[in-house]
């Protein structure tokens, strides 16, 4: 069975690294780049490691901090966009990329409590 949420936040992790490299070769905003990798690829990580996790509470604390790291890493894309960089159309389907693993996560974290409650 295929994993959304696990192949939407890989994918981009991949994106992330291309395009904080490309800032980073531009020698731009080296620290914005550095922040933007570390909470975006943290995203991938922690709903990876929800997928092990021994009880339903400790799957939806872990979506619950992917969540938080998709917040923060909509907020340095958005800085980004704000700033003087020309970054063509990749910030684009970053933004938009973002929004899509935020519905998702928020989804499956709703979902999942609910299924909590009903027991």
């Amino acid at each position: 069975m295929k994993n959304v949420i696990l192949e939407k936040t890989f994918n981009f992790s991949v994106k992330i690294m291309t395009f904080t490299k490309y800032l980073k070769d531009q020698e731009r905003e080296y620290d914005l780049a550095r922040q933007l990798f570390k909470s975006a690829t943290s995203i991938g990580a922690n709903v990876n490691e929800a997928q092990s996790a021994p009880s339903k509470r400790d799957f939806v604390n872990k979506l619950n901090i992917a969540l938080k790291e998709a917040n923060e890493t909509k907020y340095w894309l958005a800085l980004i966009e704000c700033s003087y960089i020309k970054t063509d159309e990749t910030l684009n389907y970053l933004m938009s990329d973002v929004s899509d693993i935020r519905n998702i996560l928020t989804k499956i974290i709703i979902s999942t409590k609910q299924g909590i409650k009903d027991k």
